[in-house]
Order: C-alpha cells, then structure tokens, then sequence
C-alpha cells in the first residue's frame, strides 16, 4: 500500500489536535447534559462547561463573552450575519456591499438576497486581491445596510486592510461583517482592533473539531439584533436556535488556545517553509506566476499558477501531496478558481494553479517531496505538450 500523501491542505481543514480531543472527551461521555436543561446537575454541568469555554475563547479574540453566537460552522456564521443583518434592517435599506473574492459562504448568500429584491455591489479587486476603503465609500450609498470582506482570502492568504475598512462604514452608519475564517489562529486577530460588527469564523481551520463555529455580534447601542435563521427554542440570545454542541464548543475554546501558544512562532516557520517551497519550484521551473499579495498575507499559503499545463492533469499528477486548485468548498464545480479570475488570471492560469497551505505538522523535508512532486509532473506535462 502507497504512503499517504503529505498533506498540504490545512486551510481546506485542519487535524484535530491532542489536546482539544482530550478536553472534548468528558463531554463526549460521562458529561452529557443538554445545557439547556435547568433543572438537574447534567444540565448543570454542560452549561458551566459552555460558559467557561465562551469566556476563553472571547479572550482569545478579544470579544466579551456574551457577544459570541455560536453555530455550526463559518457557513452558517456568515448566512446568519448577512441575512440576518439584511433581514433586520430591511426598512432602513436594501443594499449590500462585498467584494468579488469573497468565499461562497458570503458571494452565495448575498446572491439570494439580491434574488429576493435587495441591491447587492461586489467589488472588484486589484490584482493582488485587495479592495481598498475608498471603493468601499465610493460604494456606500443611504440605503446600504451592511458590507462584507473577509479578513485573509483562503485560495491566496491575502490579508484585506479589516480596520480601515471598517472605519469607512461607521463613519457612514453601515454595518462591516467580515470573514475571519481563515485568519484565526494563523495571525493574531483581536475583535476590538478589528472594529468589525460581525466577526465569522470556526473550529476545523485551526485545530478543532468540525461543526461548530461561532458569530462575534459585537455590541452597539442600541443592541444589535440579528433575524435568525431558525426557529426553535430562542438558544444563544434568540439568534440561533439549537441544542449547542457542548463538546464542539469546548473543544473550539481550547484549539484556539492551543494556536495563541505558540502564534508567532509558528507563523514565521510556516512562512520559512513557504519560502522554501516557493523558491524550490520557481528556480526549477519556468513561467510561474504567484497569485496573493507579496506581504500581506496569511505566513502559510502559497498560491502559484503553472503555465502550459493542463490543471486536472496536474492535480492528478502531483500523487505524492495532498493539496487544491482553490476552495475546499467548490472543488466540485468544473470552473477555474472564481478569486484568481478576480485578480486578473487568465481562465488557463486560473484553472492550472495549486494551492499549498500548510500547519503544524508540515516539515523540511514534506517540503522537499512537494517540490520534487510539482516539478516532476509539471515537467512531465510540458513535455507532452511539445
């Protein structure tokens, strides 16, 4: 039987870490309890577990505790944040603003609003991925109720100036939510500093569990209110409703504790290994194009497009590394990767391009195998197409 191949797709999903699982167990077990139950110590117990872990985790990220929704993943984060703002606010306007290398969680929901009558303006891009604040306040207009960019593009790293951003829309009276999916746990992110009012992001990108995520819905005065995607028992101050994941949440809490650890550290050794990879490959090979901004950026991504290739050929080809052409997401659907075309790739580019993002686990030499692997099959193409 072959070795598993290295596995170079963390920003796709990460490993579930030690440590989280072993503060999951109990909860798993012995600690059963729906926390909604008020009347007897099982309950009890799962209750005093989930507001222990929203205290750590709103620590992690500089949020209050009772500003933290917590959901099954940054997909519902993002639909809750953006419907609900939308459906909300509805009788104030009915114009959204997001970018064009928004993820799928935000283009799609914006997608069916403007399909149920609202306007939605999506920006369009440099060609390092950033939309800058003043096409965000060229696109304001009185009836925009909310904008949305993420924080780091999950094909390109491209990190997206949040802040500035965010202090445009207030000064304008809109809502900012942003997508910080990919960004907690690779790069310091404080909710505060951010300045956003809507803050998405989940557990399996960083070491945790899938399916559970969790909404930051920073406070205002008055307080905000979201309309929820569901109807049920008014759980997480009425905004999603839902017996809460009690295991999920705890181990959420502890995987983002585990990342703050050893944060920078571990960042600028990622960013090493990125740079091995990228040298490795490009001073082997020809007519490479890097896709992202040359420093603001997530330290663990690589996105290069491979010219004269043929790009299901070279996913196919490069057997020995587990790594993406684009999204985990829409990896399904035959298109080139919708953020390189953004940033002004051709449709050959777009669909001959890998995306190396790297964790914890990666080394030297994994590195090495991924670089023989591209350059081997890259060369092995080419020569085929002669």
């Amino acid at each position: 039987m072959p070795p598993a191949p290295v596995y170079l797709d963390h920003n796709a999903t990460t490993p579930l870490d030690e440590r989280v699982l072993e503060a999951m167990l109990p909860f798993l077990r012995e600690s059963f309890g729906n926390p909604a139950s008020r009347t007897h110590p099982y309950g009890w117990a799962a209750a005093k577990a989930v507001d222990e872990a929203r205290q750590r985790l709103a620590a992690g990220i500089g949020a209050q505790p009772d500003e933290l929704v917590f959901t099954s993943g940054a997909t519902e984060s993002c639909n809750l944040a953006i419907k609900g703002a939308a459906w909300a606010l509805a009788d104030r306007g009915r114009h959204l603003v997001t970018c064009a290398t928004e993820h799928r969680a935000v283009l799609d929901p914006c997608a069916r609003l403007a399909r149920e009558g609202w306007e939605v303006t999506v920006l369009p891009v440099d060609g390092w991925g950033r939309v800058s604040p003043e096409q965000v306040a060229a696109a304001l207009r009185p009836d925009t109720v909310l904008v949305s960019v993420m924080l780091a593009n999950n094909e390109t790293g491209t990190l997206q100036p949040v802040a500035a951003i965010a202090r445009v829309c207030h000064g304008r009276g809109v809502l900012l939510h942003c997508d910080a999916t990919q960004a907690v746990g690779k790069i310091a992110v404080d909710t505060t500093d951010l300045g956003a009012d809507l803050v998405s992001f989940s557990a399996h990108k960083l070491y945790g569990p899938k399916g559970v995520g969790a909404l930051v819905v920073r406070r205002r005065k008055p307080r905000m209110r979201l309309a929820p995607l569901l109807d049920g028992g008014g759980h997480e101050q009425g905004m999603r409703s839902g017996t809460l994941n009690v295991a999920g949440i705890v181990g959420f809490a502890r995987a983002v504790e585990v990342c703050l650890e050893t944060l920078a550290d571990e960042g600028a050794r990622e960013a090493a290994l990125v740079h091995r990879l990228r040298e490795g490959i490009c001073s082997q090979l020809e007519d490479v194009v890097e896709n992202g901004h040359p420093t603001e950026r997530l330290p663990n991504t690589l996105n290069l497009s491979l010219a004269g290739v043929d790009g299901g050929a070279l996913i196919l080809g490069v057997r020995e590394i587990a790594v993406s052409s684009g999204s985990a997401c829409s990896s399904a659907e035959p298109e080139p990767s919708h953020v390189l075309l953004a940033i002004g790739r051709s449709r050959h580019l777009a669909g001959a391009s890998l995306r190396f993002s790297l964790g914890r686990s990666t080394t030297a030499g994994d590195i090495d195998v991924a670089v023989a692997s591209v350059v081997r099959t890259v060369r092995a193409l080419r020569a085929q197409r002669r």
